[in-house]
């Protein structure tokens, strides 16, 4: 059987694990204040439950959300609420967020931690959990879970697929987990195969983690509904689209979900998060972090509280080899760019990645050449020649006509652009621009 992928996307020359994928996580506290901002995921953002003065516990919720599409948020440390005001955050918008200072003490809420059969609990209970721990998808957009897990019919579901693939280059948290957290990983996927009798669960990961492969394989010999997939190394094979084609053949677009081909995504880390909510009473507080690049001192894993700044990640990190010229929240493909490190670990976030070069601004755009190489290189089979130039032209009627809106920012084609155009930063904001105006309308 050949391997899982998907048609066209791209190989990069040099993927820049080898930096840090050597590396366990490690565990990491700090002081002072702790920042919980309340969108961190895709919809309604939570409303603060807490005023300022109050003490507030590991564990506990403080901030509700306010719609299906919505997700709570939880502290990751005890102490009191020391404002409830905007802050920054990776996005360069200031978003309202609850201040803590936190006291050192991690004293925890009633039951925290506590083990939990979820043989004994019904689908409903088990949704409930999930959203009361704040749990949203950490591969991507922070999309609540407990959605995901409410599909229109539950018997439709054949396909539980966990993305393991990571295959942004430099990020070796996802990794890492599979190497030292399997059993959460394996427990996590029962959790959500109990509550879909009809499915089977397939875990994708790329050949380049062969060892991640081996033991996952290994824990499912004798699982008859679980499966491990070797997935091609190729970017991006982690995105939902190309990740539930690689696997199940079944192809989805922009309008659908994965559960309209009768699938449900979940990444490593949030399929661990499940684990953790419903077996051990623990809700997100954590993300585990890949800290790296080459002006980083020493590249590692972070397992980091939810709140805690990124110059206190760097600092782990053995701080900087020299002044950095580019430091990016995520990978180099889909990452943002950042102008401060004074911003707070949330549930999406994935690594700081610290460049001494910025490749980018070295390379001055040129004239489109029509070599069609975007063209090649495009996963969602676009024609990004075409979407740039309605895009410099403002022309949002045209860049819908070609499937402009199909475009999920991946980089593949900038990254080939022997001209240098910045196309996917030109689509991100025309895409962002017919977004709004939708809603206006």
């Amino acid at each position: 059987m050949g391997l899982g992928t998907f048609k066209r996307g791209i190989h990069p020359a040099d993927d820049g694990k080898d930096i840090s994928k050597d590396y366990p996580i490690k565990k990491i506290k700090t002081g002072g204040e702790y920042v919980f901002p309340m969108s961190q995921h895709i919809g309604a953002p939570a409303q603060p439950i807490v005023n300022v003065g109050d003490y507030v516990k590991v564990g506990q919720k403080i901030g509700e959300s306010t719609g299906f599409i919505s997700a709570v948020v939880v502290s990751s440390v005890s102490g009191k609420v020391k404002a409830i005001e905007d802050r920054m955050t990776v996005s360069g918008n200031k978003v309202k967020s609850i201040v803590i200072d936190n006291d050192e003490e991690y004293n925890a809420v009633d039951g925290f931690g506590q083990d939990r059969d979820y043989t004994k609990l019904s689908n409903e209970e088990i949704r409930n959990i999930v959203k009361e721990a704040g749990i949203v998808g950490m591969g991507g957009a922070g999309f609540p879970t407990h959605v995901k897990l409410t599909p229109k019919n539950e018997d439709e579901i054949t396909h539980i697929i966990i993305n393991g693939a990571e295959c942004e280059p430099y990020l070796t948290s996802d990794y890492r987990i599979m190497l030292e957290e399997p059993e959460r990983i394996i427990g996590g996927i029962k959790v959500v195969l109990q509550m879909f009798p009809k499915a089977e669960a397939i875990i994708g990961i790329e050949v380049n983690k062969q060892d991640a492969i081996e033991k996952l394989q290994a824990m499912v010999e004798n699982e008859e509904r679980i499966s491990v997939m070797p997935l091609k190394v190729k970017y991006p094979q982690g995105a939902e689209r190309q990740l539930v084609y690689a696997t199940t053949h079944k192809e989805i677009n922009s309008t659908m979900l994965p559960a309209d081909a009768g699938c449900i995504v979940n990444n490593i880390d949030t399929i661990v998060a499940v684990y953790m909510a419903v077996c051990k009473t623990t809700p997100l507080i954590r993300r585990i972090i890949t800290v790296t690049g080459d002006a980083i001192n020493n590249p590692c894993n972070i397992e980091a509280r939810t709140g805690m700044k990124y110059m206190d990640l760097i600092n782990e990190a053995g701080g900087f080899k020299c002044k950095p010229e580019k430091v990016v929240s995520g990978g180099p493909m889909m990452g943002m760019a950042l102008f401060t490190l004074d911003i707070p670990v949330v549930k999406t976030s994935s690594a700081i990645l610290s460049m001494t070069k910025d490749e980018v601004a070295l390379n001055e755009p040129t004239a489109c050449i029509r070599c069609g190489r975007c063209v090649d290189a495009c996963p969602s089979k676009l024609i990004p020649q075409k979407m740039y130039q309605y895009s410099n032209n403002i022309d949002d009627e045209s860049f819908e006509h070609i499937n402009g809106m199909e475009c999920y920012e991946c980089g593949c084609c900038t990254y080939v652009c022997p001209a240098k155009l910045r196309l996917t930063q030109a689509f991100k904001l025309t895409r962002r621009r017919i977004m709004d105006n939708r809603r206006k309308k």
